[in-house]
């Protein structure tokens, strides 16, 4: 579905923790020359008991330089994550978290992995704060640190959805923060028919210019046929 849509970066996933080693076995055999930037969204639920068996499926990850975004509560020993370097990516979390959702509790994880990156969730950030004040201090802290950004709307459910014209004047706010090379990946969960349009919003809501009218005002129910990339 991507390869029609012309996109440049992709994130691989693996959340929940039975899919890790058929994606890691997949990856030779998978067809990812469009793609110019590609990453690997590790389990988000790992125990310490597995923590071992998850960074050594990730090596092959790895090797091929790619990011790999872990939920920081996946983490329990550093030291089996500190090899990857930068290639880390910490992601911040929801409201359903109780750590890495502000400006100062991601620091602490950096304290804790000082090479790793960061993928920047905007849609977490604003449930996290809706003023986007959390979101311009960690651009403005941490911005060097960003690898990639997650964009979707998040509901009050902490579910995923298509960006909507609120969230869009949102993350204009801090649009001009985040360098254009930074790739973005989509969370927003829709049916095959409305990809180019969520593309399309994505554009939008990282426009530089300043709240605009939306051009194309998509139709509801866009959840009927659901798509989880």
């Amino acid at each position: 579905m991507l390869r029609e849509t012309g996109a440049r970066a992709v994130e691989l996933s693996a959340l929940r923790a039975a899919e890790l080693d058929p994606l890691i076995a997949s990856l030779d055999g998978l067809d990812l020359d469009q793609f110019s930037f590609k990453s690997v969204h590790a389990p988000s639920n790992v125990d310490a008991q597995h923590e071992r068996h998850v960074v050594e499926k990730l090596q092959a990850v790895a090797q091929r330089g790619w990011p790999i975004v872990v939920h920081p509560d996946s983490i329990h020993d550093d030291a089996l994550w500190r090899p990857f370097g930068k290639l880390v990516c910490i992601e911040n979390m929801d409201k359903r978290k109780p750590i890495a959702r502000t400006r100062d509790e991601l620091c602490a994880w950096f304290d804790r992995l000082p090479e790793a990156s960061l993928c920047l969730d905007l849609a977490h950030v604003r449930q996290i704060d809706p003023t986007m004040t959390e979101a311009y201090l960690i651009l403005r802290d941490l911005g060097n640190r960003v690898a990639e950004v997650h964009l979707s709307e998040v509901n009050a459910a902490s579910k995923h959805e298509p960006i909507s014209y609120g969230a869009t004047l949102a993350y204009q706010q801090v649009a001009s923060m985040i360098p254009e090379t930074i790739p973005v990946i989509l969370e927003s969960i829709v049916s095959a028919e409305f990809i180019d349009d969520e593309i399309e919003a994505a554009h939008e809501a990282l426009a530089t210019g300043g709240p605009r009218p939306r051009v194309r005002r998509r139709r509801s129910g866009v959840m009927a046929k659901p798509v989880h990339a």
